[in-house]
């Protein structure tokens, strides 16, 4: 899938698409402190398949990376999520009636 901007990606990984609420879940706790998908499950409350998922699609978009051998690899946000964290908060925080990234409503 190609984004027209980074704010566009953004929208698509955690605004419209079906997990964008779990993924800034994800998101969020990793900016605060990284961890392994076994603590994010349990801290989140959700199955940790489903973890697993999001942290790949959150991996394969470049917003956050593992480091550590496999079993118990440690996450933390990448250093393009980290530069852009106030564009990200916008989006996530943006509520537009008409639903489209950076349109007044």
């Amino acid at each position: 899938m190609s984004f027209d901007s980074f704010r566009h990606m953004l929208w698509w990984v955690f605004v419209v698409s079906r997990g964008g609420r779990t993924r800034r879940m994800i998101v969020d706790t990793l900016v605060a402190s990284p961890t392994n998908a076994n603590q994010l499950a349990s801290s989140l409350s959700v199955n940790y398949r489903t973890v697993s998922h999001h942290l790949r699609v959150l991996t394969e978009s470049k917003l956050i990376e593992a480091q550590g051998p496999k079993y118990g690899q440690v996450y933390f946000p990448t250093e393009l999520l980290t530069s852009n964290i106030a564009v990200y908060r916008e989006v996530v925080n943006d509520k537009k009636a008409d639903g489209q990234p950076g349109r007044a409503s």
